[in-house]
């Protein structure tokens, strides 16, 4: 698992030299979600707010999201990937999908069955806080 978090943080900054394997997933899980507030994230991710806060800075320097008034609450601000926030998720998204395809192109189908349903399983649990029992 290591490994593998590592060559995914080399690969985030090959994908897009501005763009960070945090920075990306903060933007796909804004896209997947239409918006969230900054709070939220933090939550999300079991993260400090301030450093979080440091991640949005930076996204929003680079015109990638921007803050929203929540028309449901004027008090809130909720964070939007932008026009170009999408593009360059789009595009560093589609070029790990081709990378993906390019290293399992010769697994055989076996292997990548049980791969994803590897995967799928790991992605299922909920995490320690969320109901499930530490075995």
């Amino acid at each position: 698992m290591t490994a593998f978090a590592r060559r995914a943080r080399a690969s985030a900054g090959r994908m897009h030299p501005e763009l960070s394997l945090v920075s990306y997933t903060l933007l796909g899980h804004l896209e997947e979600r239409d918006g969230l507030r900054a709070t939220d994230l933090a939550a999300h991710y079991a993260l400090d707010k301030s450093t979080v806060s440091r991640q949005v800075s930076a996204l929003e320097r680079a015109g990638l999201i921007e803050r929203r008034v929540d028309p449901d609450d004027h008090r809130v601000q909720v964070l939007h990937l932008t026009g170009s926030g999408r593009r360059v998720l789009a595009q560093v998204t589609e070029r790990r999908r081709a990378a993906f395809r390019e290293r399992l192109a010769r697994w055989p189908e076996d292997d990548l069955l049980r791969f994803a349903a590897y995967l799928e399983r790991y992605n299922a649990w909920p995490g320690p806080d969320r109901g499930e029992e530490r075995a």
